[in-house]
């Protein structure tokens, strides 16, 4: 596993949960001129739950920073129990995240998630149960309620999709979309003509996706 990526575990509670994670640096961090960092949580999708973290550089910004990207972000990459799924674990997810911004340089107000399958729906669900935490969030083929919507938000959302996808129907997506427009959010939403339930790989190689994200800071 890369250099670049530490990895560490967490403890939610003494009841024995636990979030093995792995974490992510910048180079430029270790000048302290540069002062506070932005932080990106990264939820991975179904197929990587387990107690290997490496397993979380199958794909998106881990992969990335696994291969060698320095990208200009903390990253924290939690790894879902085998047993359970991100809509259940969204109390020790903030825990981890507050632990993080608390033992390193970073911007509070500038907090981000993004994931993509079964952490797409993390995605969209720990966005509900606390509005007020990020500042943008990009969810992934995630399946989440539309219900949903009301505590979402005006929060940033950009928000991805394959129309081919038979595992998650990009229904789900389409749904919340809706309803957040209804309620004036200026969610971005992208298909991708074609593409089956990968939609990640497309979206995280887009040299638009990082800047985006990063671009916002938490309203008030």
């Amino acid at each position: 596993m890369s250099t670049a990526l530490h990895q560490d575990t967490f403890k939610v509670d003494d009841a024995g949960n636990t979030l093995p994670y792995l974490l992510h640096l910048p180079s430029a961090y270790q000048d302290e001129s540069t002062g506070k960092w932005p932080l990106v949580l990264f939820l991975h999708g179904a197929s990587e739950r387990g107690e290997n973290p490496e397993m979380l550089t199958a794909h998106g910004p881990a992969k990335q920073i696994a291969e060698g990207a320095d990208l200009p972000f903390v990253m924290v990459a939690p790894q879902c129990p085998s047993y359970s799924t991100w809509s259940t674990e969204l109390t020790g997810l903030l825990a981890l995240v507050d632990e993080i911004a608390a033992t390193h340089r970073i911007d509070q107000d500038r907090i981000y998630v993004t994931g993509l399958s079964m952490g797409g729906a993390g995605t969209w669900a720990i966005a509900a149960r606390y509005p007020d935490r990020f500042a943008a969030i990009a969810p992934i083929c995630g399946s989440w309620m539309p219900e949903a919507a009301e505590r979402i938000g005006l929060l940033p959302v950009w928000t991805f999709h394959g129309e081919d996808d038979f595992n998650i129907p990009v229904k789900h997506t389409e749904q919340v979309v809706e309803a957040l427009k209804e309620r004036g959010s200026p969610v971005r939403f992208t298909r991708y003509p074609g593409v089956g339930h990968d939609s990640w790989t497309r979206t995280y190689d887009d040299p638009e996706f990082y800047p985006w994200l990063l671009s916002h800071r938490r309203a008030g």
